[in-house]
């Protein structure tokens, strides 16, 4: 038999975490750039951020901190590095730098961006505040610095709810998902005033989509995230950001589940959770696919791509944010 290169036994560790869901023949396509990652991190005082969208050979085997958009905006906060990279779109890297001014951040591919922070400018933000004057204004974290610094407070979609309530008045602004907007507006009495934004891996999946399901698998759980449509969320049997999701499959551990959601999560939690079935419906996010080891590796070897804001827009920025972290 053919020993091993020293990139392959040195990762065989690495493997060990994702073979249910890595096939041992991809693995050595793998094994070159997640070894070089390490040690790029290791000379670099360097820390990967990853959402849990990422693919599981990032998420399981260089990310150092792995979560929803919550989690990594709360963990960015106590990172002691000098560099982060961050695993995942475009403005979830300016979060990371809004709250870490003075660390380096890099984004392995400029173009991950997102359908949601595309949707809304912060021109538009202050055309809604004409519209509908004194009525504050909450910011989705999906979205860019310049539009969070013409927003009170940020929300995510784990904390949405609370956010919104916590502001104590009768009527908001909420920008730019309108699904996450009617899925909270079913749930709170404050009024709810809408952007026609939408995440262009939720607004797929339909209501006939879970009908479909249950009929195929009459036992199934499904689990939706509450940016799809809100006849999806009223037809599943639990909706929640993507870490309620998997804290959902680890306490409930239901025999077979659907996480509607993108594609990659349910491979991710799959790991941890060898006991459930997944049944995978897969709609790919094109933007967070866009992060690979590859691209990772690069921006560690050549410190690309460096994240900046603006010194004014940060300032406010940050303020919305730091606002959402402090309910």
């Amino acid at each position: 038999m053919a020993a091993l290169s020293p990139a392959l036994a040195r990762t065989a560790p690495l493997y060990d975490r994702v073979r249910r869901v890595i096939p041992p023949i991809e693995w050595p396509a793998f094994a070159d750039d997640a070894d070089a990652i390490l040690e790029l991190k290791r000379r670099r005082n360097a820390v990967i951020l990853a959402h849990n969208y990422q693919t599981p050979e990032i998420f399981h085997c260089v990310a150092d901190i792995v979560g929803d958009s919550l989690a990594l905006a709360r963990k960015a906060m106590t990172v002691d590095a000098n560099v982060i990279v961050l695993a995942g779109v475009h403005f979830m890297a300016e979060t990371a730098k809004l709250l870490n001014p003075d660390k380096t951040v890099l984004i392995p591919d400029l173009a991950a961006g997102c359908s949601l922070a595309e949707s809304i400018t912060a021109a538009d933000v202050r055309l809604m505040r004409e519209r509908y004057p004194g009525v504050p204004v909450v910011t989705y974290v999906n979205t860019s610095a310049a539009v969070k610094a013409e927003s009170d407070i940020c929300c995510t979609s784990g904390n949405a709810r609370a956010v919104v309530e916590s502001l104590g008045v009768k009527r908001v602004i909420m920008l730019p998902d309108e699904y996450l907007a009617q899925n909270v507006a079913a749930e709170t009495d404050v009024e709810i005033i809408a952007w026609k934004g939408h995440c262009e891996v939720h607004e797929r999946f339909s209501a006939d989509d879970i009908r479909q399901l249950r009929e195929d698998h009459p036992d199934v759980t499904v689990l939706a995230h509450p940016e799809c449509p809100p006849d999806v969320v009223a037809v599943a049997d639990f909706s929640g950001s993507t870490a309620a999701m998997s804290d959902y499959v680890a306490t409930r551990k239901p025999p077979r589940v659907v996480l509607m959601t993108e594609c990659s999560m349910s491979d991710n939690v799959a790991v941890q959770h060898p006991e459930v079935d997944f049944i995978r419906p897969c709609n790919l996010c094109p933007h967070m696919k866009r992060i690979t080891l590859k691209n990772i590796r690069s921006a560690l070897e050549k410190n690309e791509h460096v994240v900046t804001i603006d010194p004014a827009v940060a300032e406010r920025a940050r303020r919305a944010v730091e606002r959402m972290l402090a309910i």
